[in-house]
């Protein structure tokens, strides 16, 4: 796009228009995953819904290819593209709670903190991510699973609307009432459909809740995973625990003696057990597989869980990851565990299992586009570095990882867990059945493919 190009858009939006040739172009087209290094010819920082369809249709009328920015982490990196024009939603970032009704309406461009900061000063939540800095319409539309969802449902679960401006530039409201094909789609079908600029969700009686971290040595991650395998299934849904291999921070709470050590263990959030005898109660079992070589508890504001790994990880790392759906921790895939958490090659890299059952197996397999209704662990492989150099060997680990334990997987992953170069093959695994549906609402609501830059679902043909 040349500079006349640039500037006719600008005098088209209420934001900030931005281009190769502007101070802060490389601070805006800077994303989460520092891997991702590209350059889009201008980028639309929307300010409103009128901005997003004046840009959609700016794209449309020039030929621009086009890609959409939310508010979050984008780890493929699929939000950016060279001689693009991106539609960044990132400066749509508001909340609004109905207290009486149990809802929030967001921004497209909202973060997981902010609508878990609003909601919790009325002592209520949805299910989304264990990090407040993940956007809420990238995790929203692959689907969304954190610390709730056990008790909860996924985040599509809890989605009750959907404000959508479509490819053509027209504004729709998706809802079980009105465009219900198209609401189905978005609940699982990422940003296929066209560019969300609020969502309404559903909110939950969540204030406190109980945390606790459980870390044993590597060598017990057979007799771990074997318990956690039958214990969380089996355990009431009030309790939710992701499992990981990782090696341990140095910093508090870990005491010095294992800081930097490998290690395996569980992040447990309890919605109903806050006191010190109702933790105890709860967290009594960890000792059951194996001595735990550390174990902290204690009561938390629901927003605390949720950003206690903000500044861990923060934007600017590099980043690899693979993902898969599981039904079973079987000893083969335990082995495979072991191997590569003996070869982790990074101090950040680490291999999370999330729990997708409990409340996230109450809606029937076609009631939205999420295809693995019968899974009951997510699981993802990060390779994660902080230096450009070492962006080889995290991702060499990663695939070799997900080489070894995809054939003890259910065949397809959360979408959001999938690399921007697994192939088309990947996605249609994802979808199962209901990729040939997706096409065809695709078909109905962006036939010419305009928004292409996700994990793609081709419209059907015509």
């Amino acid at each position: 796009m040349d500079g006349t190009a640039v500037e006719t858009l600008r005098a088209s939006l209420r934001g900030e228009v931005i281009g190769p040739d502007d101070p802060g172009y490389d601070g805006a087209r800077a994303i989460y995953n520092a891997m991702i290094d590209r350059r889009p010819a201008v980028i639309a920082r929307c300010a409103d819904t009128s901005d997003v369809r004046a840009a959609v249709r700016y794209a449309r009328d020039t030929g621009t290819d086009l890609a959409v920015r939310g508010g979050g982490h984008s780890g493929g990196g699929l939000c950016l593209a060279d001689g693009s024009l991106m539609v960044d939603l990132s400066a749509m970032r508001w909340v609004r709670v109905d207290p009486v009704a149990r809802t929030a309406l967001v921004g497209g461009g909202g973060q997981i903190g902010d609508l878990d900061h609003e909601a919790h000063g009325f002592g209520l939540a949805t299910p989304g991510g264990i990090m407040s800095t993940t956007g809420v319409g990238g995790l929203t539309l692959g689907g969304g699973h954190g610390h709730l969802t056990r008790a909860y449902g996924l985040t599509i679960d809890n989605l009750l609307a959907a404000d959508v401006v479509l490819a053509d530039g027209s504004v729709v409201t998706a809802s079980a009432e009105e465009h219900p094909d198209l609401f189905w789609a978005l609940r699982g079908g990422g940003g296929n459909f066209g560019v969300v600029t609020s969502f309404t969700f559903a909110l939950h009686p969540v204030g406190d809740v109980g945390l606790a971290v459980t870390l044993w040595e590597p060598e017990h991650i057979g007799a771990v995973l074997r318990w956690y395998r039958e214990f969380l299934p089996a355990a009431d849904t009030d309790l939710n625990g992701f499992f990981a291999t990782l090696v341990v921070a140095p910093e508090a709470p870990f005491p010095e003696e294992i800081h930097g050590k490998r290690m395996c263990g569980v992040v447990w959030c309890h919605t109903g057990a806050t006191d010190e005898d109702g933790l105890a109660k709860t967290f009594a079992a960890v000792a059951d597989p194996a001595p735990p070589a550390f174990h902290f508890e204690t009561p938390v504001p629901y927003p605390g869980i949720q950003s206690m790994f903000d500044d861990l990880i923060p934007k600017g790392l590099q980043w690899y990851w693979r993902g898969d759906f599981f039904d079973t921790v079987g000893d083969d895939a335990i082995d495979v565990h072991r191997a590569f958490l003996e070869r982790m090659p990074t101090e950040l890299s680490t291999m999370h299992l999330y729990p997708v059952d409990g409340a996230a197996h109450g809606p029937g397999p076609m009631d939205t586009a999420w295809a693995y209704r019968d899974a009951v662990w997510s699981g993802v492989i990060a390779g994660i570095g902080a230096e450009p150099g070492d962006a080889e060997r995290i991702r060499a680990w990663a695939v070799d990882y997900w080489d070894a334990l995809h054939p003890h997987s259910m065949g397809g992953a959360y979408v959001n867990f999938l690399g921007a170069d697994e192939g088309r093959d990947r996605v249609r695994a994802t979808y199962r059945g209901h990729y040939d549906r997706l096409a065809e609402v695709k078909r109905t609501y962006d036939p010419d493919n305009v928004f292409h830059h996700t994990q793609n679902i081709v419209p059907a043909a015509g």
